[in-house]
């Protein structure tokens, strides 16, 4: 599968180089200079130019120069120095991969950075702000390393930005099952993993400024055999470049740059991406950044342009007193998510949709052998759901229960425990039908409504009637799910139609909407009860923690009715899933299918959402599983995917509840330990298949 950015369609004259570069770096340094003086003047206290001036030239009053030096221009400083090290760290990374999506966010180095400090965290340990850089360092480049491992240099695709998301889910779960089990411990870290550049003083710019030097120096020396990378590796070696030992030296300072970035600020999302991506265009035009030693600090300056001025902006649209307490990271994350989605249009797909994988077609009694079995497992898993937990149950009180006849303490746990076990069974069926309907019309094995960001987008529906109408019920959050759903799979499917769903835009313009709802999910907590974390960690982790009968109805009424459909439409799905001209020469009208399959599978996504939560890679793994037991025919792919999907949010969820009782972890943070796997595996096979 190769992958290519789309060429400008002319391609302007390169100018002279060094007056030109001379004249934009200038800019740049104008552009920073004037943002960071409109930072400082903003704030929640009634400090405006005059007052920033004289206490920058020892006039003001004490109040107010206190104001201004331990707190304003500590937040500047630290914006101006947090872009400058992820925009080089970002534009190194791909610069030595060749590849334009390539950055601390896509490599996971942000999540592993997050897991690291979380451990710590967890254990009760307060370590001084050298060492948690150490700590995050250490996070970081681990978390690189396996990405890299998994997706390969210099291959021009984007196997490297999934196998980097797919690894920063499972590691962000991870984090996140620690945030909930130690909420005392690691207080205040959900907050941070927001990203914001507020400081208290320049303690911590102090700290973290040597770092950041170190690495930069680093960078720079190793500048000219960067240079030489970018003709290809044949090249750079018959020029006496060590290929192998330069791009693991430019990882490792890279990494420590974003460490030194993230110890003091959080992660900003997305700065190492679109920083680089802004000054690519300039290389094109000015002979003076070609060369990595001219590029580099000017990705620095346009990355801390875009930290402050996305700071500048959130105070200039939102009241002082609010906007100080929502992160900066909210609003990079979301003109990353744009600019991930602006990247997936110009990319060039030539390889297409995978073929798909040439599997076994077992016999009838195989089949209803493993229907068997897999229906065996399910009513086994509701009965250990229903029977175990943080008190324990007999068959007999269940039975009692049923006939109304239970005492008031058992009365109370079945109440409980018994719409949990149907939501999490009903949810995880729903979600591994809605991956087979996506799977199949896309002809995308990749493709699932959590990679997609259907399942994002359901959330932040959810979410955003849950913040502004608390006492919603049960339809009307199911409602505002599947709008949610609707309208992000809307923008996906819409933006990647226009390849024929190619796997590559599909997928990239889904992640992009995931990481736009995530971020929009955090700025809705913040504005709406910015001290209620557990709250965003709730619906992203995926817990059936609360729910009653009333929230089970609508995701068993539209799983009835998915299954219904997909029977029925058995043939016309499985016409769709074999290519673009077989169901137009047999007379079926594949728009039409298409459309008809997906609103099914927004709405099993949506209403699954509603009734769990957000829970990852359900409708990836079950439809693999499920074409790998019985074959590709969808009479038989629907109800094992259904069953399996159903096992396995089933049994997340019981042992959510009972492993680590009576604390309790969400089915979505279980089920991403798994799928990360799992998803990873694919890719890796993917790439050697090719």
């Amino acid at each position: 599968m190769a992958v290519t950015e789309a060429p400008p369609a002319v391609r302007p004259p390169a100018a002279p180089s060094r007056s030109g570069a001379a004249a934009v770096t200038a800019g740049l340094v104008l552009l920073v200079a004037a943002l960071a003086v409109v930072d400082i003047t903003q704030g929640t206290a009634a400090v405006g130019p005059a007052q920033v001036f004289k206490a920058l030239t020892g006039q003001a009053d004490p109040a107010d120069a206190s104001v201004v030096i331990a707190s304003r221009l500590p937040r500047m400083t630290a914006g101006v120095l947090v872009g400058v090290v992820l925009g080089i760290a970002g534009a190194v990374l791909q610069a030595v991969s060749r590849n334009v999506l390539a950055s601390p966010d896509t490599l996971a180095v942000n999540a592993g950075s997050y897991l690291a400090l979380g451990l710590v965290g967890a254990t009760g340990v307060s370590l001084p702000l050298l060492a948690s850089s150490g700590v995050a360092f250490a996070g970081g480049l681990v978390a690189a390393a396996v990405v890299l491992a998994l997706s390969g240099l210099g291959t021009g695709t984007v196997r490297l930005v999934l196998a980097g998301t797919a690894l920063a889910l499972g590691l962000n779960s991870l984090t996140e099952g620690l945030l909930l089990l130690f909420p005392q411990q690691t207080e205040g870290l959900y907050q941070w993993n927001q990203g914001s550049i507020g400081q208290n003083g320049f303690d911590g710019v102090l700290q973290m400024l040597p770092v950041a030097l170190v690495g930069l120096a680093g960078l720079l020396l190793v500048a000219r055999r960067v240079d030489a990378l970018a003709l290809g590796d044949d090249a750079a070696r018959g020029l006496g470049v060590p290929v192998h030992a330069t791009r693991v030296t430019v990882v490792v300072l890279a990494a420590l740059l974003s460490a030194a970035a993230v110890t003091l600020a959080g992660p900003l999302g997305y700065v190492g991406l679109c920083a680089p991506a802004l000054v690519r265009p300039l290389a094109r035009r000015f002979r003076g950044f070609v060369r990595a030693r001219a590029a580099l600090p000017v990705a620095g300056l346009a990355g801390a342009a875009l930290v402050l001025g996305s700071d500048v902006l959130l105070r200039a649209l939102i009241p002082a007193d609010t906007a100080v307490g929502v992160p900066t990271g909210i609003v990079t994350s979301l003109v990353g998510a744009v600019f991930l989605v602006a990247t997936a249009l110009r990319l060039k797909d030539t390889a297409g949709v995978e073929a798909p994988d040439r599997l076994r077609i077992p016999g009838r009694t195989a089949f209803l052998a493993t229907v068997a079995a897999l229906a065996a497992v399910v009513v086994g898993v509701a009965l250990a759901g229903v029977l175990l937990g943080d008190s324990k149950l007999l068959l007999g009180d269940v039975a009692n229960w049923a006939q109304g006849r239970a005492g008031q303490a058992v009365s109370f746990v079945l109440d409980t425990r018994v719409p949990r076990v149907l939501a999490a069974l009903c949810a995880g069926a729903a979600l591994a039908l809605a991956g087979t309907l996506v799977q199949a019309v896309t002809r995308n094995p990749l493709a699932e409504p959590g990679v997609l960001g259907v399942s994002g987008g359901a959330a932040l529906g959810a979410v955003l009637l849950v913040t502004t109408v608390p006492a919603a019920g049960s339809w009307g959050i199911a409602g505002a799910a599947f709008a949610g759903a609707a309208l992000a799979s809307a923008v996906v499917f819409g933006l990647a139609a226009r390849g024929g769903y190619q796997q590559s835009r599909l997928v990239l313009v889904g992640i992009g909407m995931a990481a736009g709802s995530t971020a929009l999910i955090s700025l809705l907590i913040v504005l709406t009860d910015p001290f209620n974390a557990t709250k965003a960690l709730t619906w992203l982790s995926g817990s059936t923690y609360g729910r009653t009968t009333a929230d089970v109805v609508p995701v068993a009424l539209v799983l009835a009715l998915g299954v219904a459909v997909a029977v029925a439409r058995r043939t016309e799905l499985d016409l769709v899933s074999l290519d673009g001209d077989t169901p137009r020469l047999l007379g079926l009208g594949l728009p039409r299918a298409r459309l008809g399959f997906l609103v099914v599978g927004v709405l099993l996504a949506g209403t699954a959402v509603a009734s769990a939560g957000t829970i990852g890679f359900v409708g990836l793994v079950a439809p693999h599983a499920a074409r790998a037991l019985v074959g590709r025919r969808h009479v038989r792919v629907v109800p094992v995917a259904v069953l399996l999907g159903a096992a396995l949010v089933g049994t997340a969820d019981l042992l959510g509840r009972t492993v680590i009782a009576p604390a309790q972890l969400g089915a979505g943070l279980m089920t991403a330990v798994i799928g990360t796997p799992y998803f990873l595996w694919l890719l890796v096979r993917g790439r050697r298949a090719a």
